[in-house]
Order: structure tokens, then C-alpha cells, then sequence
């Protein structure tokens, strides 16, 4: 790679990933030759392409963390070069189709934006994607775990793509998804509630009523009075033999002192 590419590259990656609309990145796909060098798996595997493998990946990636990020490393992995584009679907359709989000849009956007595996965004993606679209985006490949994907009409999304020979499994990550930090956050509520009332957010920020925020005032004294015990008997601990000695020595001192006393007024 020549010091231009370098430079170039380097550019490239200090910045965040742009978007599929965006005026440059829609000149770059148009100047691809897709139809005419269509890639194959073992083609794309074996290195022989003339362009990078064009890989998406689609999600909701809400609360991004470090198994979507992993997902990604799977991916610009599996073929010496890869470009890899993902498309996050809007609140409207997550909404509709699964539920509510923690973060918005917006913020789903920006975090894919800054993750470093990440070429591309594609805003409002299709929740099922099409042949199409593909060809559309002019995507070699798609990704995701092998677990099917149902949706009402299907029983797998992703069904077509795996008999075409299109679609690239990736592995999830045990111990993290989404689902698993939002039980985590219900099962600990109390304690960020909390927390969160100490640090200067009001009860209908937290959307905490009068008699909850109470409770936890009190819980918050009554915690402030038990660690006071603790640190109260952690320094009588610490400088325990140090009482001890001086207690010793001082009333020692007292009882010898009482002794002769008494001593000399008996031989008076």
C-alpha cells in the first residue's frame, strides 16, 4: 500500500462510518460493477474478487455493546477484504414489529456510526430483507446468527438468502445481549433510582411517586448511619492495639502511683 492509500486509510478511519444516502457513498455503489462480478462464497473466501466482498448486517442494536461489536469483528474477518454495511431499522418499525427501544433511533444510528468494524449505515432498514434490496445495495452477503427469524408471514427472514448461497452465519456471544442488560436494570431498579434521585434527578424524571421516593430517602439515611458503624469499627480495628497500649499504660501508671500512696500512708 503506497503512503497515499495510507494516508487515505487513516482519514478513513478517524472519521464515523457515513450513511447509505449520503451523496459520496451513493457515487461510490453506483460505480460498482455488480451484475457483471457477481462473487461467490469460495471466490470471496479464496480472495479471488476484484473489489471488496460488500457484507450487511441488519439489527435493531439497541443499547450497543460488545457482542454486536464482536458480531462485526466476525464478519470483516471472514473475507480478506470486506465492506461491511449495516442497516439499523427505525423506532416506527421496532416499535410495531417488537417493542419499545431504550435508545432512539438516533442514538442507534450514531453508536453503529462510531463502532470501527462498521463501513456504512443504512437508516430505516427493511425488517425483512429482500433479493431486491440486495441487488439494490449491490450486497454480496448477508449476516446474522443461524437461528431462524420469524416474523407473521415467515418463519425465517433470512430463509431465501441461505438457499441462494448468500448468507454468512455469524456466532452470538453468550453472557450479553440487550434483553439480558434491561433485566438486569428492572432486577437492580431500586438501586439506580437511587442513585440516580442522589445525583440530582427528580422523582417524575425517574418516574418515582411520593411515597417511593420517601423510602428511599429513609433507606438512603439508614445506610448513611450503618456505614458510619462500619468505618466507626474499621478505625477502632486498625488502631486497636495502639488503645489498648495507651489504656494499659496510662491506668498502670494510675494503680502504681495509688499504691504508693497508700504504702507510705500506712508507715506513717
Amino acid at each position: 500500500m503506497s503512503t497515499t492509500d495510507t494516508t487515505k486509510l487513516i482519514m478513513a478511519q478517524s472519521q464515523p462510518a457515513p450513511f447509505s444516502d449520503e451523496i459520496e457513498v451513493i457515487k461510490v455503489r453506483e460505480s460498482i460493477d455488480y451484475d457483471g462480478k457477481k462473487i461467490n462464497l469460495e471466490d470471496a473466501k479464496m480472495g479471488n474478487v476484484s473489489r471488496c466482498v460488500r457484507v450487511y448486517a441488519d439489527g435493531i442494536y439497541d443499547m450497543f455493546h460488545h457482542g454486536h461489536a464482536k458480531q462485526f469483528l466476525q464478519i470483516k474477518q471472514m473475507f480478506p477484504e470486506v465492506y461491511l454495511i449495516v442497516g439499523v431499522c427505525s423506532d416506527e418499525k421496532t416499535n410495531r414489529m417488537k417493542g419499545r427501544t431504550v435508545q432512539s433511533e438516533d442514538e442507534r444510528y450514531e453508536a453503529l456510526r462510531h463502532c470501527r468494524y462498521v463501513d456504512e449505515v443504512l437508516r430505516d432498514a427493511p425488517w425483512e430483507v429482500s433479493v431486491e434490496f440486495l441487488e439494490e445495495m449491490k450486497i454480496d452477503f448477508i449476516a446474522h446468527d443461524a437461528i431462524p427469524y420469524q416474523c407473521p408471514d415467515t418463519e425465517d427472514v433470512y430463509a431465501a438468502h441461505k438457499a441462494a448461497g448468500r448468507f454468512l452465519e455469524t456466532q452470538r456471544t453468550e453472557g450479553i445481549s440487550t434483553s439480558d442488560s434491561i433485566c438486569r436494570i428492572i432486577r437492580d431498579y431500586d438501586t439506580y433510582a437511587r442513585r440516580n434521585l442522589r445525583r440530582g434527578y427528580s422523582a417524575k424524571e425517574l418516574n418515582v411517586g411520593i411515597w417511593t421516593t420517601s423510602k428511599y430517602r429513609i433507606q438512603d439515611k439508614m445506610d448513611e448511619v450503618r456505614d458510619k458503624g462500619r468505618e466507626f469499627l474499621r478505625h477502632w480495628r486498625a488502631n486497636a492495639d495502639h488503645f489498648i497500649e495507651s489504656f494499659i499504660h496510662t491506668f498502670a501508671r494510675d494503680v502504681a502511683i495509688t499504691r504508693q500512696v497508700g504504702y507510705q500512708d500506712k508507715n506513717k
